[in-house]
């Protein structure tokens, strides 16, 4: 799946401008077809987690012009930057669709994999095993901790075909080593399964974006249970303006 600098931009909720600007200053990954920047799927993913987003809000809020305007549309879309993009209620919906699940036993992250799958599979209408391999892969390939004792464990194809997106709040019974970049031991996983890889990178951008929000990150600390962090996470979306 191959994204324009239009699909990023309506990712993270911010003006196309932003995106050329870290484009500029090399801080997103890309490739060029034709002269147009392209984005991987896997890319941006591992980017999504590793990226600072107080740099990213600070780039979206930046004023400054960084490349030559060609015509007044491209004047107007840099002085009116997207204020809408990921799809509203969707992590809300994913989140009543999946469950809380606390004090899940195990000393790694293989082991917490392992018993999370056991008990979702079911949901998903898929062997719990091949589950546990498809995420251990994706671990594999590059650890999805989002730094802060956070984590999104995914599997690198679509999961949920044909049903609901789903996400599955997990606490371990205690905090494990996850290979985070900020060396932070993981005391919050969340579960993403979609149904199609557009839903995916939007769930997953609404996660990271959720993972820098100060009283979302104490609810994670408290262990919240679900009705709870439906209430807050239901009221914080509603916040987020959609570009229709």
């Amino acid at each position: 799946m191959d994204l324009t600098i239009k699909d990023v931009a309506k990712l993270f909720n911010i003006s196309e401008a932003a995106i050329h600007r870290l484009l500029l200053h090399n801080k997103i990954p890309s490739y060029c077809i034709n002269g147009e920047h392209r984005f991987g799927l896997i890319e941006i993913e591992n980017w999504m987690l590793q990226f600072d987003l107080k740099q990213l809000q600070e780039t979206a809020s930046c004023d400054q012009q960084i490349y030559p305007l060609t015509d007044q549309k491209q004047q107007v879309q840099i002085e009116n930057p997207v204020s809408g993009g990921m799809v509203q209620f969707c992590l809300y919906r994913a989140l009543h669709q999946g469950d809380i699940l606390s004090n899940i036993k195990g000393n790694k992250k293989e082991d917490i994999i392992s018993a999370v799958t056991k008990i979702v599979a079911p949901k998903l209408n898929v062997d719990a095993e091949i589950l546990a391999e498809l995420l251990t892969d994706r671990e594999d390939l590059s650890p999805t901790a989002l730094g802060n004792g956070l984590a999104v464990p995914h599997t690198r194809e679509a999961m949920a075909k044909g049903s609901f997106d789903m996400v599955f709040v997990v606490y371990p019974e205690s905090p494990l080593e996850y290979g985070a970049l900020d060396s932070k031991p993981v005391h919050t996983l969340f579960f993403l399964f979609a149904g199609s890889d557009k839903a995916h990178l939007q769930l997953l951008a609404k996660l990271a974006h959720l993972s820098s929000h100060k009283e979302a990150f104490q609810l994670l600390l408290d262990r919240s249970d679900k009705i709870t962090l439906l209430d807050f996470v239901r009221n914080w979306e509603g916040q987020i303006r959609s570009t229709g």
